[in-house]
């Protein structure tokens, strides 16, 4: 049995969260998650309110635990700011049509079809992808169905939080720096996670063993943390509360699951791959994320004149040869995010048994450890 403080708080068995993956988060995954005992977060950063409202529903037909919603709130997208971008020049929406032509370039000389229009982009139940509307419409169904959680990926839920607390809501973000946790602080958040440079996805500068003890320093106790980034075993679980944290955000053991929502061939390239198959690089969503290297990261890495577009323009480059990849069966070209981890993924199973094969092997680790080194 594996126990903290923030068990109580989310009303879960274990000290484990499934991290809100975009696209493999799934409301399958996050229920078998929350039915082996840990707290099931669903990455809905891409769905419309639409079929958010459908996840959410389809969540609660799986499990009677408590789930979570994880969607991004990115300050710079809301300010319509393009932080770093040369206000001298062509600006961002002004480069899509050029940068449209190379993406259709990288498809034709890798032998992949463009994917139909409506396979790219589906007909929207709401305002367009990853605007500054778009992420306003998400938050007002996760108020409306009350939701047991919500997890801010990227950016501060400050805004809506008087009425997600009003719904019943548990609020948590996660950040990268102690900046950020001291910013996030006197907003008053049920927890913060601090994922490391380790981590897939929108990650940190800082690396994961040295940013949770000093987020946990830094809030002193006033916030339950929670430790990210590359944590893919037992191991990781252990070490993280032993840096302080009250638990764990584990993102890419669950990429491999059954459950997961990701390809086939990319749930293969995880297994694949090593501790060296990551990289971080903005040819995706024009932010800062870890992803398995690919020839779509690695076109972008080879040409260092031409700058991925920030959000959400760089995200108008990259969908349609993401979407033409998987549709293509092509995971060197989108083999997905990930983290550093992925090097102890060494098979595709079940959700609940990778559940439980974290929270016995955390306990197993914290006796030993403890008895090797303190006698005890």
């Amino acid at each position: 049995m594996l126990k903290s403080p923030i068990c109580e708080l989310f009303g879960i068995e274990h000290p484990i969260l499934l991290a809100g993956m975009g696209g493999a988060s799934t409301p399958e995954l996050a229920a078998a998650v929350s039915n082996a005992g840990g707290l099931g977060i669903m990455g809905a950063a891409g769905l419309g309110p639409g079929q958010l409202r459908e996840w959410i529903a389809r969540c609660r037909d799986l499990t009677d635990r408590p789930f979570g919603v994880d969607t991004l709130l990115p300050a710079s997208v809301r300010r319509g700011a393009n932080k770093g971008w040369p206000a001298n020049g062509p600006q961002p929406r002004d480069l899509v049509p050029e940068y449209r032509e190379r993406a259709q370039a990288f498809l034709a000389e890798e032998g992949i079809p463009e994917a139909p229009e409506d396979a790219v982009w589906p007909q929207q139940d709401g305002p367009a992808l990853f605007s500054k509307e778009f992420f306003e419409a998400q938050m007002e169904v996760v108020i409306e169905e009350a939701v047991p959680v919500y997890a801010s990926g990227l950016g501060s839920p400050a805004a809506w939080l008087d009425r997600l607390r009003d719904k019943g809501t548990k609020v948590l973000a996660v950040i990268g720096t102690v900046r950020h946790a001291r910013q996030l602080l006197p907003v008053g958040l049920d927890a913060l996670v601090a994922q490391g440079h380790d981590g897939g996805g929108h990650n940190s500068p800082i690396g994961t063993m040295a940013l949770i003890p000093q987020v946990v320093d830094a809030v002193e106790g006033k916030v339950p943390v929670l430790g990210a980034g590359g944590i893919a075993d037992g191991r990781g679980v252990a070490a993280a509360m032993m840096l302080g944290a009250d638990g764990a955000w584990v993102g890419s053991a669950f990429l491999a699951s059954a459950e997961s929502g990701i390809e086939p061939g990319q749930k293969q390239a995880i297994v694949d791959a090593t501790e060296e198959g990551t990289t971080v690089s903005r040819s995706v969503t024009g932010k800062p994320a870890r992803i398995i290297r690919s020839k779509w990261t690695e076109l972008w890495a080879s040409d260092p004149e031409r700058e991925p577009l920030p959000m959400p323009y760089q995200g108008y480059i990259s969908r349609p040869v993401m979407v033409a990849a998987n549709l293509a069966g092509r995971a060197d070209v989108n083999p997905g995010y990930a983290g550093q981890g992925i090097g102890m993924v060494r098979a595709v199973r079940p959700a609940a048994d990778i559940m439980a094969e974290l929270v016995s092997d955390a306990g197993a680790v914290l006796r030993a450890r403890s008895a090797a080194f303190l006698g005890g």
